[in-house]
């Protein structure tokens, strides 16, 4: 299929039409080779609750965005790299059904579809691009994906010191490293994770500890690696050392129980075959 629509007029005009969704605030979308397999609406779990998101599903990417106007308008583009993932299938809650979740490198989250059986074709596309490019590049699937964040409504308490209850006035926190919900007092460390951002990120005291003592780790391995090579190097004397190079969160939002999500008489999903 993706042989048979790559480089077509339709193709394009597909993309061409995905992009004038995004407007000015999206990345172009248009590539030699790149087809667009197929979109829908997903429901997205967001840090806050459950919130409608575009999918548009490519041969190499995943793109998701914002609904401003259905099949109009989007904003808040995130492109995936499909190489980069990997699925999960999830159990059912009460407030959310037909779940899996996506995970990369660098963030991974829940969605759920309107019926079990959008959920098989999203996955079976998913997995089916996913295979085609691994095999393509030689890569090897993500190993390590980023913890997704539990939701503000999981919990009311710090789930480090479990002492600490949120309110207006002491916030929510999340750790970059486990993704758990925690107080200010338990996340008040940030460390430099360069897989997940340029910038040192929020993590709990537990994590803090436990990226340390890896770093510690890391440093003997490479210093012990060394030490044959200082050796081998006749007048090699280290650096003594003395030259020095100086160079979130709204009020939580309350959720009805009796907020429906899904609607079976919308079309949710579509796949172009």
């Amino acid at each position: 299929m993706v042989d048979h629509l790559a480089n077509t007029e339709i193709n394009s005009q597909r993309i061409a039409a995905v992009e004038s969704c995004f407007g000015a605030s999206g990345q172009p979308l248009a590539l030699p080779g790149r087809v667009l397999l197929g979109e829908g609406i997903l429901t997205k779990e967001c840090r806050k609750k459950p919130k409608p998101r575009i999918f548009f599903l490519f041969n190499d990417i995943l793109v998701y965005g914002s609904i401003i106007i259905n099949k109009r308008k989007y904003n808040s583009q995130h492109i995936i790299p499909l190489e980069d993932v990997t699925l999960e299938t999830l159990p059912d809650t009460l407030q959310m059904k037909n779940r899996w979740m996506i995970k990369t490198s660098k963030k991974s989250f829940v969605v759920s579809a309107a019926s079990l059986t959008e959920r098989k074709e999203w996955i079976s596309h998913l997995e089916e691009c996913i295979k085609h490019l691994l095999t393509k590049t030689g890569r090897q699937p993500c190993r390590e994906p980023a913890a997704p964040w539990i939701p503000d409504k999981a919990t009311d308490i710090c789930m480090r010191c479990t002492q600490t209850k949120f309110s207006t006035l002491t916030r929510r926190h999340h750790c970059r490293k486990c993704g758990f919900v925690v107080c200010a007092d338990c996340s008040r460390q940030r460390f430099l994770m360069p897989r997940l951002s340029p910038k040192p990120l929020r993590v709990c005291n537990l994590c803090y500890r436990q990226l340390l003592a890896e770093k510690k780790r890391e440093a003997e391995a490479e210093r012990r690696q060394a030490e044959p090579i200082h050796s081998a190097v006749q007048g090699y004397e280290p650096s003594s050392g003395d030259d020095s190079d100086k160079s979130d969160d709204e009020k939580a939002e309350q959720w009805p129980a009796d907020t429906e999500f899904y609607t079976s008489e919308v079309s949710w999903s579509s796949f172009h075959s």
